[in-house]
């Protein structure tokens, strides 16, 4: 069985962590630093890290118009600044965010580096209770029809989804629980992924002139 590829923003942010999690739930997880790496892939993750600067690095690597299509056609997952990037708000950023789910995302909203935290999560596609970790996460503020909550801190929504296209405000990458990446890529990229845990190498980009 051959195992599906699967595509990490690696701009900026813990990219490290996510390929290793992908890695770890059964998918090749492939770097993705210019439009050329996104050809073939079945998903994309984009991480936590600085939206701001992930922002900047994407119009300074021709990346925006491309994942904009990805995002219509594809999976993807954003968490923390990747959900900053998929939703709507994005106060102050220097280009738009995608706006492809409904939501409008509060920056830094629980507070600054040293405020971060983690949580026992309500995560009813894993059918119970998931550790969240937010680190200058984002809040969301607003859920707009037709998005489904995937995930709760108390009366608070945490994760949401529509169609294809998941944000959180937590790093599921940061623990060893693979469950959420693992009902990621079956249940809303229907990937088939070995049955085992073994971790599988992630591709780094080819080496190339970065003018291309």
């Amino acid at each position: 069985m051959t195992s599906p590829r699967v595509g990490v923003l690696s701009l900026q942010g813990d990219f490290a962590c996510h390929a290793g999690a992908v890695s770890a739930a059964g998918a090749v997880p492939v770097r993705v630093t210019l439009p050329r790496d996104l050809d073939g892939l079945e998903a994309l993750v984009m991480p936590g890290g600085e939206s701001t600067t992930m922002t900047r690095l994407l119009d300074a690597t021709g990346l925006r118009a491309p994942i904009e299509r990805f995002v219509r056609e594809r999976a993807v997952l954003g968490t923390c600044a990747g959900l900053i990037l998929l939703g709507r708000g994005g106060e102050r950023l220097p280009a738009p965010p995608f706006g492809a789910l409904d939501v409008d995302v509060e920056r830094n909203a629980y507070g600054r580096q040293i405020d971060s935290f983690s949580d026992t999560l309500r995560v009813p596609p894993l059918g119970g209770e998931f550790h969240g970790v937010f680190i200058r996460a984002p809040r969301i503020r607003r859920v707009g029809e037709g998005v489904e909550v995937v995930a709760w801190r108390g009366d608070e929504p945490v994760g949401v989804r529509r169609g294809r296209i998941v944000g959180i405000c937590f790093h599921p990458e940061l623990t060893t629980d693979r469950r959420f990446h693992r009902w990621f890529l079956t249940d809303v990229a229907g990937l088939a992924l070995p049955s085992g845990t073994d971790a599988v190498r992630p591709e780094a980009p080819a080496r190339r002139d970065r003018r291309a």
